[in-house]
């Protein structure tokens, strides 16, 4: 993986519209995002959030996981994929096109809460609490989960994580792409 993930996503991104020729205007119609940010995070200089990563994987009708290009390093430090201001995403696997499954693990820094925004139809989510406890959003309404509990659902909702503890917490959040608009892009070495 390249020193730099901010070129990484960069590039990705200017893969993505390629492949689709969709002009920078088209791109932040499609995604929510401004034209303007679209290029600074083309350029590499700007650090996108997993939010805005997930608003622009959505318009494109792809992983979260395809922004990071190909992933290398036994060493989970060497697989940090982004850092939001109390929290962190690690790909364990990257998106595998025959399972349509992605796998991170996130750590939440204590009281930190993240809300996303649905997700296109088909996308399902697994949580996995690996390490503290945490509550996640549904429906709604926070529901709590401890250490080895799980829970499944589907994420064309809006939902969220939160840490309500004075510890971080770490959970497994597996992804799977079941739509049937879902086609992906392939992933830029």
């Amino acid at each position: 993986m390249s020193n730099n993930i901010n070129n990484v996503i960069g590039d990705q991104l200017k893969g993505a519209r390629a492949e689709q020729g969709w002009s920078l205007d088209l791109t932040s119609e499609k995604t929510g995002v401004s034209k303007a940010m679209l290029g600074q995070i083309e350029r590499g200089e700007s650090s996108p959030t997993v939010a805005r990563l997930w608003k622009i994987a959505s318009g494109f009708d792809l992983p979260l996981s395809y922004f990071f290009g190909d992933i290398t390093g036994n060493k989970a430090s060497e697989r940090l994929l982004t850092s939001d201001q109390g929290m962190s995403i690690v790909t364990l696997f990257p998106f595998d096109s025959q399972t349509k499954t992605e796998i991170h693990a996130l750590t939440l820094s204590p009281l930190h809460q993240h809300m996303s925004l649905p997700h296109n139809s088909g996308v399902v989510e697994h949580i996995l609490v690996i390490a503290g406890e945490m509550e996640y959003f549904l429906d709604d309404k926070w529901h709590r989960l401890a250490q080895g509990e799980v829970v499944k659902f589907a994420a064309n909702v809006k939902h969220g994580y939160r840490n309500v503890s004075a510890e971080s917490v770490t959970f497994h959040n597996v992804i799977t792409y079941t739509g049937s608009g879902f086609s992906p892009v392939k992933v830029l070495a």
